[in-house]
């Protein structure tokens, strides 16, 4: 230790003051331990990968089986009325995504990624048995409607909904534990710093939504047709076998996987700026906050240095020196809720920048969710058969042309579109990723569209052409063809392409490294609170109307209401969110987009303001 201090000192040309020797002596020592940590890493790289793939494909096929056809389930077995239903999946979702922020703080301050993933996955597991159960056992569901009327349908009792709730509550934590941790476990694996490992990392990508995808394929077609034709119970017992097989293949490989430790939440930091900058709210901004405001970088901060901004300088005076702040002697603060870097500042304007953005992403979704509920009930009370067969596609299973234009449309964008974009605007991305939200936001609003117009023609035709026959307490099914459905999910797919994978990028590439496990929770925030914002909106509606002149738009049989109203007024909803986020992108400044200026002789650090 005495020799690395001695060359140090010669190869500076400086003396250490003895008061300096010994946090020398100390972050010589921590580097040193860290050194041996990293080199004592056996990255298993591809080794681990079939046991990783393996669990996400059977721990996919489990929720996805189960929940791709909870809808239909809740009204046909546990009698719920249409709004209920819909409500409560919404409400589910909802918890789900947002679930995911309070598993990615567990995981990052206290659990680790193994840890986490595995409790999550087995209390995916046992959530699923529990719902599979309700299946299974009569005494845990109603009686069969049957040819009933609505009124002498029986619901379920409390003892039947809570037994309900709990599987579904499991299944909440589970996916709050798995969504922020599945994918960043599998990066785990590889070696960033050399080119296998990075090309491994590149090809996990790829499997990851490879598996992803033939997941929801296989759910939406094989798992929901057992379900929807033959029997509920074998139905809902497959996915809880296969999440089964998902824990065991996780834990088969616990001797070779990298557990990388919890390292503390990066929201502690965002947490402190606000704190001091409340605390020093009543000073008053330096005149040159770039070279006045504390600037102090952690030597073993993976952040990149991020350039001064003067958007939201409000939060700036969380980095101003004052008399009373005391310094350690590495330069670090002494009580970091005393006082900020600069560095740890802009972190957070990067966060606060985002969420105008992100707020826009909450109405957009809106009309992703549509095609999840009440897509999915004009599909029941269509014409399902596959020409002049018997054989009724389910109606859940439309959900699949969805998930089919999204995987065509990506490659076809990546190749095709892209290279053509980048001719015409010379940009390695072809359009910027806040263009290309834009562009998604757009699309949702032409998908209301044609949805309203389909349901139109569906609900017209039911009235005034022989209906197939009636479904008890639904309604008469069209004589319409349930693949004029199709065009509207195929929109909705290319929609998520454009903006879904574009607001994934943004805050993925906008986010400090050290947050990259928040932009992904983020991303799921979006889709629970446009799964809330549809709750409200449906029982709203769904109040309103139902004195209305017109009638409820939302009742129990299509038929009777008008669903294409409420198709419309999401529309509209999505014109006032589209001026919304034109407002914000302008406003938006990219944190990669730098260029130095110089302000009165000084050089400053300033970012584009690029939509």
């Amino acid at each position: 230790m005495e020799k690395i201090d001695r060359e140090l000192m010669e190869r500076n040309g400086e003396t250490m003051e003895k008061n300096h020797k010994e946090p020398m002596e100390q972050n010589v020592e921590e580097a040193m331990e860290k050194y041996d940590q990293e080199a004592k890493i056996n990255y298993r790289g591809w080794k681990a990968m079939p046991l990783i793939i393996g669990n996400e494909t059977f721990e996919k096929l489990g929720a996805i089986g189960t929940l791709a056809n909870l809808l239909i389930y809740l009204t046909t077995v546990f009698n719920l009325k249409s709004i209920t239903a819909a409500t409560m999946i919404n409400i589910f979702h909802g918890t789900t995504n947002f679930g995911t922020l309070i598993g990615a703080f567990l995981c990052d301050t206290y659990f680790g990624r193994y840890k986490t993933l595995g409790f999550a996955t087995c209390a995916s597991f046992v959530g699923l048995l529990a719902i599979q159960l309700t299946a299974a056992i009569p005494g845990l569901h109603p009686p069969h409607c049957g040819a009933q009327e609505s009124s002498q349908c029986r619901g379920p009792t409390a003892a039947q909904m809570a037994f309900l709730l709990t599987g579904l509550g499991l299944m909440v934590v589970g996916a709050g534990g798995v969504r922020p941790c599945n994918l960043a476990f599998g990066v785990d694996q590889f070696n960033p710093k050399t080119e296998s490992g990075k090309r491994g990392i590149n090809s996990f990508f790829n499997w990851y939504f490879f598996t992803f995808t033939f997941a929801q394929m296989v759910s939406l077609t094989l798992i929901v047709y057992i379900q929807s034709n033959v029997s509920w119970a074998i139905g809902l017992a497959i996915p809880a076998i296969l999440m089964l097989i998902a824990c065991v293949v996780y834990f088969i490989g616990s001797k070779i996987y990298v557990k990388v430790k919890a390292n503390g939440s990066p929201m502690t930091s965002v947490a402190q700026v606000i704190v001091v900058a409340i605390k020093k709210r009543k000073l008053s901004p330096p005149d040159v906050p770039w070279l006045s405001l504390f600037n102090y970088i952690p030597p073993k901060s993976i952040n990149s240095k991020l350039p001064y901004t003067d958007q939201l300088r409000f939060i700036e005076k969380a980095a101003i020196l004052t008399p009373q702040d005391k310094i350690n002697p590495d330069g670090s603060p002494a009580n970091p809720w005393r006082l900020c870097s600069l560095q740890q500042v802009e972190e957070v304007k990067c966060l606060l920048r985002v969420l105008p953005i992100w707020a826009s992403g909450i109405i957009y979704y809106v009309a992703i969710v549509q095609q999840q509920t009440y897509a999915v009930f004009q599909a029941f009370q269509s014409d399902r058969r596959l020409g002049d067969s018997d054989f009724e596609i389910p109606a859940a299973t439309y959900i699949v042309f969805l998930m089919l234009s999204m995987t065509i449309y990506i490659p076809i964008y990546d190749r095709i579109i892209v290279p053509f974009l980048r001719r015409l605007t010379r940009k390695e991305e072809g359009i910027t990723v806040l263009q290309r939200v834009g562009i998604g936001i757009f699309l949702s609003v032409v998908t209301m569209l044609v949805s309203a117009f389909v349901e139109k023609q569906r609900k017209t035709i039911a009235l005034t052409r022989p209906t197939l026959g009636v479904v008890p307490r639904k309604g008469a099914i069209s004589s319409m063809s349930g693949l004029w459905l199709i065009p509207q999910f195929t929109l909705a797919g290319i929609t998520e392409g454009f903006a879904s994978i574009g607001l994934m990028e943004f805050y993925y590439k906008q986010f400090p490294e050290n947050m990259k496990s928040i932009a992904g929770a983020l991303f799921y925030c979006n889709m629970a609170a446009s799964s809330y914002l549809c709750s409200i909106l449906i029982q709203v509606v769904h109040r309103t109307t139902k004195g209305a002149a017109t009638g409820d738009w939302l009742p129990e049989d299509l038929n009777k209401g008008r669903l294409d109203y409420y198709y419309y007024m999401t529309a509209g909803l999505g014109v006032l969110n589209m001026g919304y986020f034109l407002v914000c992108a302008r406003w938006y400044r990219y944190k990669d987009n730098s260029e130095t200026l110089e302000v009165n002789g000084e050089e400053k650090q300033s970012d584009k303001n690029l939509v």
